[in-house]
């Protein structure tokens, strides 16, 4: 079983969805149960190989490359099928492989209109194969392929199954991305071609970078087309208009998976691939994404402020939120960086867990409108205690996942890596700081709007007011359990990160010589 793992598991890991995918396809369509029993089933499969994937792992090895499959792939551009796996990517993969069964489960009394089942989760298989490969990817090519083909099934899911502006909002999500990833290839051909390496691998590249005298100048512009690619995915303040837009007309499912995982993508390219390979120009661009990661956290928390849908303040609460990551790698330091991984983690269970409650608000009362809202803990006790329970771990409540999301991000701007001015981040800490009090400012406003007090006059008697079903049960408790645990144990993902021999660590020693 060990060497099958070894040789096999993160290859049957990635493509073990897409094998779901072509199974319903030979389904009739009206066989609604047997294509949620093949998605389900297909995702629990998957989550077995990559838990097994971890059993393996070993973790006095964590900052090295494991179980890594390195095979041609396109000879006429000389990629490879590399794929790998390393602490880096370990916390993004579980989190992913954690979600994607849970969303299937709320799925299964949940499909969105115009209904069809097998189109709307053979989508999310897709999509799941494009998120595990995107984490695992070693050749520049290959995550490039992987890192597009979430776009598609994305686009469908918001632009059949979303809201009334879903077209839309499907075309801006897909243009600004699909922007970002275009400046994103051409700084990967010109990375390929100044190295003169002949490889699109990620770790010779960042050899060949350090070994070779390449102009300061060309490598910002390649890091410039990079950070384009990758800001965009965040989003990042200015490129974020999509954000709202996408997650507001999106359907529940569509809103989960963005948040949980999608938004990850952008970052996880900085750490995984932008630093390590062109640490020097990141130094240079480093105070220039910690400005526009505090200028994210307060303007999206004002954004918030100003919203009146509840899913929309959801979203720009995301911005903010993902402000604290971004600011955490601009530091360039190995805690900064740890800051960052588990802030991903932390916005991506807490934030899906609000897109969870946000559906099923929708799903009873037909609108997210805050001022006609109210009253859920009178009609909807259980469903209300668990959206407090959410609005206090993303606004950084001790004791639950979200203040370790953001407390050591700001903790690590006191301190960046040499070469950057402590002056300038400790003032970005200052304002990252003040953040968190506008953060507990619109989702207590929020909280008290729309749980509390009494259901208004419009929605006080309608029978379709109920509390959470068993599917909600099943697909929200895994969420609340782990928001508690990473609150209190913050180690089980500190831990881990915490081997100085890292990829991003190898950058960051490599910016102090």
């Amino acid at each position: 079983m060990t060497d099958f793992v070894n040789d096999y598991g993160l290859s049957l890991m990635v493509f073990l969805p897409l094998v779901g995918a072509a199974l319903m396809m030979l389904v009739p369509g009206k066989q609604d149960e047997s294509h949620k029993l093949i998605a389900l089933l297909t995702t629990i499969a998957t989550a077995i190989v990559g838990l097994l994937v971890m059993l393996e792992f070993n973790y006095d090895r964590a900052g090295e490359l494991q179980f890594a499959v390195n095979k041609t792939w396109i000879n006429v551009v000389n990629a490879n099928y590399h794929v790998a796996l390393d602490v880096i990517s370990l916390p993004l993969i579980a989190l992913t492989l954690f979600v994607t069964p849970l969303v299937i489960i709320y799925s299964w009394e949940h499909i969105p209109a115009p209904g069809n089942p097998k189109a709307f989760l053979s989508l999310i298989l897709v999509l799941h194969t494009g998120m595990l490969g995107t984490f695992v990817a070693q050749d520049l090519v290959l995550f490039f392929v992987f890192f597009e083909v979430v776009l598609l099934p994305m686009y469908f899911m918001i632009g059949v199954w979303g809201g009334p502006d879903r077209l839309y909002a499907a075309i801006k999500f897909f243009l600004y991305t699909l922007f970002g990833s275009a400046l994103m290839l051409v700084s990967f051909l010109a990375l390929y071609w100044v190295t003169g390496s002949s490889t699109f691998d990620m770790v010779t590249l960042a050899e060949e970078v350090a070994s070779r005298d390449i102009s300061s100048r060309t490598q910002w512009l390649i890091f410039g087309g990079m950070f384009m690619g990758f800001g965009i995915k965040v989003p990042m303040f200015p490129f974020h208009t999509w954000l709202p837009d996408a997650h507001t007309q999106a359907p529940t499912q569509g809103s989960v998976i963005l948040a949980a995982v999608l938004l990850k993508l952008g970052t996880y390219g900085f750490i995984r691939i932008a630093i390590p390979i062109l640490p020097a120009a990141a130094v240079d661009w480093a105070p220039i994404i910690g400005a526009l990661a505090v200028v994210g956290i307060i303007y999206g928390a004002l954004g918030c402020l100003a919203q009146t849908d509840m899913k929309r303040l959801i979203a720009f609460s995301s911005v903010a939120h993902m402000g604290y990551v971004m600011l955490g790698i601009a530091t360039l330091t190995t805690f900064g960086m740890q800051a960052a991984i588990f802030g991903m983690v932390a916005h991506g269970l807490i934030t899906g867990m609000l897109f969870f409650v946000a559906g099923s608000v929708k799903e009873r009362y037909h609108t997210l409108e805050i001022k006609r809202l109210g009253g859920l803990l009178v009609q909807a006790p259980r469903m209300g205690w668990i959206l407090g329970f959410a609005t206090m771990a993303s606004l950084g409540l001790p004791g639950l996942a979200g203040f370790w999301g953001e407390f050591p991000a700001i903790l690590a701007s006191y301190n960046p890596a040499p070469g950057l001015s402590q002056g300038l981040f400790r003032f970005y800490m200052v304002v990252a700081a003040l953040g968190t009090v506008l953060a507990a400012g619109y989702l207590l406003w929020l909280l008290q709007r729309t749980a509390f007090g009494v259901p208004s006059e419009e929605f006080e008697d309608d029978p379709e007011i109920t509390d959470m079903n068993i599917y909600e049960w099943v697909a929200w408790t895994p969420f609340l359990i782990l928001i508690v645990l990473f609150g209190f144990v913050p180690g089980l993902i500190f831990n881990v990160l915490d081997d100085p021999v890292t990829l991003v660590s190898d950058a960051v020693a490599a910016l102090g010589k």
